[in-house]
């Protein structure tokens, strides 16, 4: 542990559920006079506007693009119709947020889209469709096996998030679409609703219709909650480290860069914005 926080690699400790418990980590970047402007523009509901719109406008492109790949890839196997029709309503949505609009507007749309996205995730899942079906979405706590496996890559993906923010000086619990609560980390939330549909929700998708994973390995409580057998946790988090270490070719910067790396690219583009050195920051789209 020692030797990775003299590395800056932060180690998290999570329940069997997904529920963070602590975290070990070096010194956090003190970069007073970025966090001073952050705060600054957090009190300011136009420049909180303008940042949501661009995170929730990436977070919907990637979930245009989950679909869209999934009518090219599997046009055999899935509801064409309403896929296509979730992804001209996410269409719709991004022309909308291309307005200036209040941020109380910018959530509703987000609201509406993440509806319109989850309403035919479902389709997407093309085998073993007898232990892994989708409803809705159910966070805490997940009550059936796609909800477990969403919300253990969403979990992982949220400490990425929240430990490349803090290597570049911000403060994760202050966020700009998430307000302030205690105990949230509002900035990461912020950040990872542009990841999750790229990162998390693909390979979710994945692991279940190759059969990486499989129902048995989830088990129910008396409660209802859903949760993953130990071995069933280890291989999603080894397919969850390769997927990291792919390439990808990064959409602003213009340079092959692992997946791995995005969280961080990502949060040092946002304080280039909060710094005053980018006129807007300009969230990630897979392309």
């Amino acid at each position: 542990m020692g030797f990775c926080a003299e590395n800056g690699v932060a180690i998290s400790f999570l329940t069997e559920n997904g529920r963070f418990l602590a975290k070990v980590q070096g010194p956090v970047s003190g970069n007073v006079l970025l966090r001073r402007e952050q705060y600054r523009l957090a009190d300011n509901l136009q420049a909180c506007s303008k940042i949501a719109r661009a995170v929730v406008i990436g977070k919907i492109a990637n979930c245009r693009t989950v679909l869209q790949r999934s009518l090219r890839d599997h046009s055999d196997k899935i509801n064409t119709d309403e896929v296509s029709q979730a992804s001209q309503s996410l269409s719709h949505s991004i022309r909308r947020l291309q307005c200036d609009c209040e941020l109380d507007i910018v959530r509703g749309l987000e609201g509406d889209a993440a509806n319109s996205y989850f309403s035919v995730f479902d389709h997407l899942i093309t085998s073993q469709k007898e232990d892994f079906t989708f409803d809705e979405r159910s966070r805490r706590p997940p009550l059936d096996n796609v909800n477990c496996l969403l919300s253990f890559l969403y979990t992982l993906l949220m400490h990425d998030v929240r430990s490349a923010l803090e290597a570049v000086g911000l403060d994760p619990a202050v966020g700009f679409l998430h307000r302030d609560r205690p105990g949230r980390y509002g900035l990461a939330l912020d950040m990872m609703e542009e990841f999750r549909p790229f990162l998390a929700d693909r390979l979710a998708l994945s692991l279940i219709n190759l059969c990486q994973v499989q129902g048995k390995c989830f088990k129910e409580k008396e409660s209802g909650t859903v949760w993953m057998d130990d071995d069933t946790r280890k291989a999603v988090l080894v397919a969850y480290r390769k997927r990291k270490q792919e390439e990808i070719l990064h959409p602003f910067i213009d340079e092959k860069v692992t997946i791995g790396l995005l969280p961080h690219i990502q949060a040092m583009l946002m304080a280039r914005h909060l710094r005053g050195d980018l006129d807007c920051y300009p969230p990630f789209i897979w392309k």
